[in-house]
């Protein structure tokens, strides 16, 4: 029995799309889009050579992953898309694409489109008539091959081509004006959110004016100029000590909960790795992405690369990457940032959900679904939710013990309480898992941020939405060296800085959009934390000038402000490195912390190092604002 006996014929017009390759809605594409049809993809799918065993195990598939059988079959082990569009090529009687030429690719905005959901594209040719390139589907296959034998004209305008060779072609061809617009599009949608211009006038004028009043100053009357930083500082950074500790006790109250995953059909969701000169790691990474669970036809998997980084997309290519990976590969253009990346690679999300993460990353198998799950319980001004990271090198080094630390205080103590109270979050740079819908509202990354992790929180929070956190951890390699942390941090301090220009640029506004509480949490988080570390090493000196000055005094002489300031100084000091050992030991299991060992004595120096930091990021953002430094990794032991 034919196959075209089994659905009705739709209508197929010609003049499928106009000259900007728009693709209006004509029969035959209503003939691809409808929704699947299971006992008409059986039909195809047997006409098609497939055994009935194999056609019965993937609809069962189907059925529990709320798929069809067509995205099943096209993500089963020995399946190779070629040689399933090539039969149903043959099948139709129409030419078969394995590749498309780019340059015949006819490019608009709307192209993008495919990318999401590729079924069709204009060819056109210089020497013959245009063509339409189709992905058929399964569940309408009876239909278009009763329309080709009912019009055999209409055969000389198509050809078959598949998803990949689709999709390819329309990277390729929309390259320059979509790395374009993504550099572009939120300076110039909405300048005030772009960190491309580091100073506006207004805050240039106000910078200098205060920088150089400070100088004077400090010239004209040193004495009197340090009795007023003194004070100003240490009651400062007795906030950040506070804040802190109120997070100390928020997590010793704090009872994990248990995570339940959603049950029933899933969303696609996709996961973004921007990388760049990680050959090394391809293998690893990809092994770690396989390992996710969710089903293979509902998760869309980009490893978004430089298109000049050869090395890396030579590495991924090698290792025989699952039909649901896709390499994206980015033009060279300024500025080279992470965020660059993600943003270009963002026109080809299909996801309704997507993660974040980097080359080293080992995350937790069911991560996406508790993500899922917890997205489904919460509101929809929920954007974004941050999985815990963890330091799985802390033995390593001094550095990488104290970054563990860090780290341990940071996403399982400081956040959660952050995220508790509906305070803003500045989100980590790796497994944040977002609503695609309001990613792509607020504009996606800063492409000119290069620490683009805490801005994009803090833009989601100001423009009414919020971040949570989730439990399940992703592991990851800290830096072990001196020198690889210091480049690391650098451009860490220098991406907040840039963050803190940017929502300062109007702090009424950005004080009726936060809220007042708000505000103050993020001048704590993240100026508080930028001013106490520039002047980290202040802090020791008028702890001895208070020891000197104590000294030199009676006792029952020492002015009372003397005393308040020297308490307040030592409070500070020993608190804070009592506080941030504290917190992150809490928040370790008894594993991580026998990694640790005695190494968190290093603090000081720690420390120490993070101010040198610091001061080499403000010295890099007027030299050159938006070099990306590359954080070398390595394949985990």
């Amino acid at each position: 029995m034919r196959l075209g006996e089994y659905s009705q014929a739709p209508s197929l017009r010609g003049g499928d799309a106009g000259h900007d390759g728009r693709v209006p809605e004509t029969a035959a594409q209503q003939d691809l889009d409808a929704a699947p049809a299971p006992a008409g993809e059986a039909v195809a799918l047997h006409s098609l050579g497939f055994s009935k065993p194999l056609v019965e195990a993937i609809a069962a598939k189907a059925r529990h992953h709320g798929t069809s059988l067509e995205q099943e079959l096209l993500h089963h082990p020995g399946i190779e898309e070629n040689a399933y569009y090539g039969a149903m090529a043959r099948f139709l009687r129409l030419p078969f694409l394995e590749r498309i030429d780019s340059a015949i690719v006819v490019d608009s905005e709307h192209a993008d489109t495919q990318l999401r959901r590729p079924t069709m594209i204009r060819l056109q040719h210089q020497r013959q008539a245009p063509q339409m390139a189709v992905i058929p589907r399964a569940a309408r296959l009876g239909g278009l091959a009763a329309t080709l034998a009912n019009r055999p004209s209409l055969r000389e305008g198509l050809v078959v081509t598949t998803p990949t060779a689709l999709r390819t072609a329309v990277w390729e061809a929309g390259a320059l004006r979509r790395v374009r617009h993504t550099i572009g599009e939120l300076f110039d949608q909405r300048q005030d959110l772009s960190a491309r211009i580091v100073l506006m006038g207004g805050q240039g004028f106000v910078a200098g004016l205060l920088t150089a009043t400070l100088v004077a100053c400090a010239l004209a009357e040193p004495g009197l100029f340090f009795s007023l930083l003194h004070p100003a500082l240490s009651y400062l950074y007795l906030l950040g000590l506070i804040l802190r500790i109120m997070a100390l006790l928020h997590h010793r109250q704090r009872h994990e909960t248990q995570v339940h995953d959603v049950t029933g059909p899933l969303p696609c969701y996709t996961i973004l790795v921007a990388l760049y000169r990680e050959a090394a790691i391809a293998r690893q990474l990809v092994d770690g992405l396989k390992r996710i669970d969710w089903p293979s036809p509902l998760l869309d998997i980009k490893l978004v690369c430089e298109a000049d980084d050869r090395e890396t997309i030579d590495a991924l290519r090698a290792q025989m990457l699952p039909a649901n990976f896709e390499i994206v590969e980015v033009p060279p253009a300024a500025p080279r940032t992470k965020p660059k990346a993600l943003t270009y690679a963002l026109n080809g999300v299909r996801g309704d959900y997507l993660v974040i993460y980097d080359a080293e990353d080992r995350p937790h198998p069911g991560q996406l679904r508790e993500a899922y799950c917890r997205f489904c319980e919460l509101p929809a001004e929920v954007a974004c939710l941050q999985a815990p990271l963890v330091i799985s090198n802390a033995k390593a080094s001094w550095i990488s013990a104290l970054f563990a630390l860090e780290y341990s205080a940071l996403f399982r103590a400081l956040l959660p309480w952050l995220a508790n109270h509906r305070m803003p979050i500045p989100l980590g740079g790796t497994s944040n898992h977002f609503r695609v819908a309001a990613l792509r509202e607020v504009g996606g990354w800063d492409p000119f941020n290069v620490t683009e992790d805490a801005d994009l929180g803090l833009r989601l929070f100001r423009l009414g939405y919020r971040a949570d956190v989730l439990q399940r951890p992703t592991q990851e390699d800290a830096p072990t060296t001196r020198a690889v942390w210091m480049g690391q941090r650098t451009r860490w301090f220098k991406g907040w800085v840039q963050t803190w220009l940017v929502l300062m640029r109007q702090p009424g506004r950005l004080a009726a959009q936060m809220g007042l509480r708000n505000v103050l949490i993020f001048q704590l988080l993240i100026g508080g934390m930028l001013l106490s570390s520039l002047l980290h090493p202040l802090i020791f000196v008028f702890l001895v000038e208070g020891v000197f000055a104590m000294l030199a005094a009676p006792a029952d002489a020492i002015p009372a402000r003397v005393l308040m300031l020297f308490v307040v100084d030592a409070v500070n000091i020993f608190g804070s490195y009592l506080i941030f050992v504290t917190l992150g030991i809490k928040a370790m299991t008894d594993d991580e912390q026998r990694q640790i060992g005695m190494r968190w004595t290093g603090v000081p120096l720690y420390w120490l190092l993070t101010s040198i930091a610091s001061w080499k990021a403000v010295m890099e953002l007027r030299a050159k604002p938006f070099f990306w430094q590359k954080t070398p990794h390595q394949p985990s032991s």
